[in-house]
C-alpha cells in the first residue's frame, strides 16, 4: 500500500511540542464514524483549535480498514475546508505491523502500546517501529507501565511508570511517551481517588517528553489541570464523547421524536443531530479546560 501524501494531515509532532512548552495539552478525540469525525473537524476549526482524532484497532476495524478512515478524513477535510492542524493518530496500536500498516495508508500519527510486553521487548519493537516512521515523517507514542481497564482487548493492571525505562525510552526518539500514573479507561470506579503526581514528576524529570493522560474521561478537572503543569502535553479522550452521545441520543427517543412521521424524525440525520451536537459541545468543554481551544496557527 503506498501512503497517501495529498492529505492536509500534519504529524503530533509539532503540536504537542508547543503545549508542552507552553503548559497546556492537545486533545486527542477518538473517532467512531462519519458522524463523530465530522462533528470533531467542525468543533476545532470554529474553535481555532488543532486537534488530535484517533482510532483504537476495534473502530478501525468497524470503520472498514484503514483506506476507508483515511479516505474519510482527508474527503472531509477538504470538503469542510479544514485549515487547523489535525493529525490522524493509531490509538493503542498492539503490533508494529499494524503501526506500519496505518503509515503506510496515510496516519500521520501512531501509538504502539507494547506495555503488556516485557520491557525489553516492548523498548526493541518501538525501535523497529522508529525507524520506519522516521522515513515517514510520522510520530509516535510508546507506553510504559500500563492505564488500569481494558483497551481494545489489552487489559491493563495499573502498573506505575517506571522513570528508569522513561529515560531509556525518550533516547528511541519517540515524540511522546505515555505512561501508569494511577489512571484508568472508561468510567472511573468510585474507590478511585486521584492521579499520582509524585510518579508523574518522577517521569517527567527523566524523560523530558510531551507525557500522555490516557483515560481523560472523569478525571476532575483540578486534576487534569495539575497534571498538565507537570507535563502531561496529550489527552485522550473516548468514554466522555460516547456518553455524551448516548444522553443526547437517549432524549431524543425518549421524547419520541424519532415517531413523529409528519416531521420525519426517523431520518438518520434527524436521529443522529442531537448526538452530533453533543459531540461538538463536549469538545469544546474538554479543549477549554485542556487549555488548547484557540492554539492553532
Amino acid at each position: 500500500m503506498s501512503r497517501i501524501y495529498h492529505s492536509k494531515l500534519v504529524n503530533s509532532t509539532q503540536m504537542v511540542k508547543e503545549a508542552h512548552a507552553n503548559k497546556y495539552a492537545i486533545g486527542h478525540f477518538n473517532i467512531n464514524n462519519l458522524e463523530w469525525t465530522k462533528a470533531i473537524l467542525e468543533a476545532a476549526q470554529e474553535s481555532n483549535t488543532p486537534v488530535i482524532i484517533a482510532t483504537s484497532e476495534g473502530a478501525l476495524k468497524y470503520m472498514g480498514g484503514v483506506k476507508v478512515v483515511v479516505g474519510m478524513v482527508n474527503g472531509l477535510l477538504e470538503a469542510l475546508d479544514i485549515t487547523v492542524p489535525v493529525a490522524l493518530h493509531l490509538d493503542h496500536g498492539q503490533s508494529v505491523e499494524m503501526a506500519k500498516k496505518c503509515i503506510e495508508g496515510g496516519y500521520s500519527s501512531v501509538m504502539f502500546d507494547g506495555s503488556h510486553l516485557p520491557y525489553e521487548e516492548n523498548i526493541a519493537k518501538v525501535k523497529e517501529l522508529m525507524d520506519f516512521a522516521n522515513a515517514h515523517e510520522v510520530s509516535v507514542e510508546a507506553e510504559i507501565g500500563s492505564i488500569g481497564g481494558e483497551e481494545d482487548g489489552v487489559v491493563g493492571e495499573g502498573e506505575l511508570g517506571d522513570p528508569n525505562q522513561a529515560a531509556e525510552m525518550a533516547t528511541t526518539g519517540i515524540t511522546m511517551l505515555a505512561a501508569g500514573i494511577g489512571n484508568i479507561h472508561g468510567k472511573y470506579p468510585e474507590w478511585w481517588k486521584s492521579l499520582s503526581f509524585d510518579t508523574l514528576e518522577e517521569l517527567q524529570e527523566a524523560c523530558k517528553l510531551p507525557m500522555v493522560l490516557h483515560g481523560g474521561s472523569g478525571i476532575p478537572q483540578d486534576q487534569v489541570e495539575k497534571a498538565i503543569k507537570l507535563g502531561i502535553s496529550k489527552i485522550n479522550v473516548n468514554t466522555e464523547l460516547q456518553l455524551a452521545f448516548r444522553d443526547a441520543t437517549r432524549e431524543y427517543i425518549e421524547a419520541k421524536k424519532d415517531l413523529d412521521d409528519e416531521a420525519k424524525g426517523f431520518d438518520p440525520r434527524k436521529l443522529l443531530a442531537p448526538g452530533f451536537k453533543a459531540l461538538k459541545q463536549t469538545f469544546l468543554d474538554l479543549t477549554k479546560v485542556f487549555g488548547c481551544q484557540g492554539k492553532a496557527k
